[in-house]
């Protein structure tokens, strides 16, 4: 029994090499193609960098959200208008390829806004989903917002 079982423990077939430029290439154009959208005011666009499915995964605020719907609903309801939107911009993006279709990403959002400026971290898992790259999971997080009392001097925080 033992040498069956050894037998069937070969080396694994080892995996065909990633094209690590292409997979960052791709990733880079969906990102740069939802800050655009999202600064022309075109959340729908911006949500064309999402899975259209029902198994997105999107989560932030302490709770995930299911589903492609759900996720533009939620945008929709958290940025109603252009002033909420602001100007999106990404930074520190950091693309690593988990496969030829997989990659993981990891990043800084801010939004200038008239009266702030909201920031904080996301972490994407993008897949090729129909030949095309899309976020299946996006985890994103904000930056605690600087609060100051009008007696005290020194500036206390609180989370959005």
């Amino acid at each position: 029994m033992l040498l069956l079982i050894a037998a069937g423990c070969g080396t694994p077939a080892s995996a065909p090499a990633i094209d690590e430029e292409s997979v960052e290439s791709g990733v880079l154009a969906v990102l740069m193609e939802q800050v655009g959208a999202w600064n022309a005011g075109d959340i729908e666009g911006f949500m064309k960098g999402y899975w259209n499915s029902p198994e997105l995964r999107f989560a932030s605020e302490g709770s995930v959200r299911e589903g492609w719907q759900e996720t533009l609903d939620r945008y929709r309801k958290t940025y109603p208008d252009r002033a909420t939107m602001g100007q999106l911009r990404f930074d520190e993006i950091d693309v690593r390829a988990l496969a030829a279709d997989k990659a993981l990403v990891l990043g800084r959002w801010r939004l200038q806004r008239e009266a702030d400026e909201p920031n904080g971290l996301f972490t994407l898992i993008l897949e090729v989903k129909d030949g095309e790259w899309r976020v299946v999971h996006d985890h994103t997080s904000s930056a605690p917002v600087p609060v100051v009392d009008a007696g005290d001097e020194s500036p206390a925080t609180e989370t959005q």
